[in-house]
């Protein structure tokens, strides 16, 4: 199988987000060919270097999506359109800005303009040159007061026009790029069989194209939804008008993106949920929780887990910086075992004291879990909690908070307490740090599940199992399949062997 692996700020640059996951996927489905198409987000980035990659991987397209437009992907006659072509291109670009400034369901809108947009940059060589340009600026303009728009976008000044412009232009990169076949023979995402988005956002716009264009089907992985992390980046410098349209277009963008993706994939159910509520259809949502490395934990899993670290009961506090309840609840908790210690794992506070017995450590690794004879969680930890799990591959008994998806990676192998409550936290820390066999159990109990549910062999056997169901429900009928590669004929494409009745009959069938 030939795969096109989509991702946006990640693998394969080594300053990229998700590279560990993308890199294990790779490598442990070494039966597939892979190309990877990357799209990245600054300088610094892409003069970080690239992963060290496998030999599966055929070859490597790359795209800025800062800066100045690639180049390319400008467009015909050096980005002068004629008459016909601005006027699809307003038509087009329209109808895109209609869709992020007027509420309710805009999608059809949305496809309409995203659409025609992709089609029109695959006939004249690109957008370039035309999404930076006054027509776009004044297409943009109607669209914010038109009658019914949202307040705020109709509030927009040229310079809130400037910005969105621009941020438009670089998000729509992907549309001009010459990644789906060109003159010289190149066929590009014309030639896979499968295209895996890291995302929802930019990185699955090359995706959507190659099923437009090629029929090719589209798998989506967010490890940390797009969307969400984009309302939790922080736009406070930028206008109101200006937030509203980028708010508009990133939830277009995703909509458009979850109902085109044959499957979407999470890494737990608090980002699945967010993806439902974005617009993902239940019915092609999956789980597949986070790889990780399950013999870096080897040595301390697998130890004595009744033995209290020398010099009193010692607590270990991993998964963000040190927040003011623990104080509190280590104070409980010394009144019942004056001796108990407490090792950070994270930043020491600005300000104020720090209680005897209580260090701090900037990494966390096999060592640091081994010294303690129970796990905080920290509050703070957002997302898939990789602390905890590292706390479960090492055999140890977790304290942790009742929020995000703790409750699903943990299930019942850990003690979990209300958020910000100090007298609860105390209580469960004590009742473990008293009862040394229960600790074990629950230690041994939470190796098991994550040896079960989060190791990189699990991770890649899901998505090569995702790989063949997706293919099967949508094979690639390519035009010139390359008969060097097999299975490069979908099934069914040529007729079956004919034999003739008479040829078919055994001999004791009375055939002369």
């Amino acid at each position: 199988m030939r795969v096109g692996l989509l991702s946006e700020g990640g693998y394969p640059y080594a300053a990229g987000e998700g590279g560990e996951w993308c890199d294990h996927l790779v490598r442990g489905l070494g039966q597939h060919d892979f190309e990877l198409y990357a799209l990245s987000r600054s300088a610094r980035q892409e003069d970080s270097g690239w992963h060290a990659l496998p030999g599966n991987v055929r070859r490597v397209r790359a795209a800025p999506l800062w800066g100045g437009p690639a180049p390319g992907s400008v467009g015909s006659a050096h980005g002068s359109y004629g008459r016909e072509q601005r006027r699809r291109f307003a038509g087009h670009f329209g109808d895109l800005a209609a869709a992020i400034t007027l509420p309710g369901d805009q999608a059809y809108r949305f496809a309409d303009g995203l659409h025609g947009l992709a089609d029109l940059a695959r006939d004249e060589g690109g957008l370039a040159a035309a999404l930076r340009s006054e027509l776009a600026l004044r297409s943009l303009e109607t669209a914010c007061r038109a009658p019914g728009a949202h307040p705020a976008a109709y509030g927009t000044k040229v310079a809130d026009l400037l910005v969105v412009s621009g941020f438009l232009e670089r998000a729509l990169r992907p549309l001009s790029l010459d990644w789906y076949g060109s003159a010289d023979g190149d066929r590009g995402l014309a030639a896979v069989d499968l295209c895996h988005a890291t995302s929802a956002g930019p990185a699955a716009l090359p995706g959507l194209l190659a099923k437009r264009f090629f029929g090719t089907p589209l798998l989506v992985t967010e490890y940390e939804v797009h969307l969400r992390e984009y309302y939790l980046a922080g736009t406070e410098a930028l206008s109101l008008p200006v937030r509203t349209l980028l708010s508009a277009f990133h939830r277009r963008l995703a909509a458009q993106v979850y109902a085109e993706a044959a499957l979407i994939t999470a890494g737990d159910g608090q980002a699945r949920r967010w993806q439902e509520r974005c617009g993902a259809d239940r019915a092609r949502l999956r789980t597949i929780h986070p790889g990780m490395d399950a013999t870096l934990y080897e040595a301390v899993g697998e130890g004595d887990l009744n033995d209290t670290a020398a010099g009193g009961p010692a607590l270990v506090w991993a998964g963000g910086d040190v927040e003011p309840h623990l104080w509190e609840a280590l104070a409980t908790m010394r009144v019942a075992e004056p001796d108990v210690r407490l090792r950070v794992i994270g930043r020491p506070p600005a300000s104020g004291s720090t209680p005897d017995g209580v260090s701090y450590g900037v990494a966390c690794g096999p060592e640091d879990y081994a010294a303690g004879d129970v796990v905080i969680l920290s509050g703070a930890a957002d997302g898939f909690p990789v602390a905890l799990a590292e706390a479960m591959f090492c055999g140890r008994a977790t304290v942790s908070p009742d929020a995000g998806a703790v409750r699903e990676v943990i299930g019942g192998t850990g003690l979990v307490v209300p958020p910000q409550d100090p007298r609860a936290l105390a209580e469960a820390c004590l009742a473990l740090l008293r009862e040394p066999e229960r600790r074990a159990r629950l230690g041994a109990a939470a190796r098991a599940r994550a040896l079960e549910l989060f190791t990189v062999e699990q991770n890649v056997s899901a998505f090569g199992a995702l790989y063949l169901e997706v293919l099967s429900r949508a094979p690639v009928q390519h035009a010139a399949p390359d008969p060097s590669v097999p299975f490069s004929h979908a099934a069914g494409s040529q007729q079956p062997l004919t034999v003739s009745p008479r040829a078919a009959s055994p001999t004791w069938a009375g055939r002369p």
